[in-house]
């Protein structure tokens, strides 16, 4: 789902249409509570405690003026390495 300020990413979508279950996650431990790559390394093992239990994970953080509902590898580690994060 794409909007003008929403973004699904593809993998969350697809679970949602299909009536999976999603797990929200926020980002705020990745950009402002642990250290990198303290803060990368949680998110990821975050992510897959909710695979390994049947869910989709679907980190949410505001990426350039948008707000992602679930982030790839990529954006999870631009995020845990910024450090102009708002």
């Amino acid at each position: 789902m794409k909007s003008s300020l929403l973004h699904l990413n593809d993998e969350v979508a697809v679970a949602l249409r299909e009536g999976r279950a999603v797990v929200a996650l926020e980002s705020t431990i990745i950009t402002h509570g642990m250290p990198y790559p303290a803060n990368l390394e949680t998110a990821r093992d975050v992510e897959t405690v909710v695979r390994e239990n049947g869910a989709v994970p679907a980190t949410i953080a505001v990426v350039a003026g948008k707000i992602k509902v679930g982030l790839d590898d990529r954006e999870l580690e631009q995020l845990a390495a910024a450090k102009d994060v708002v």
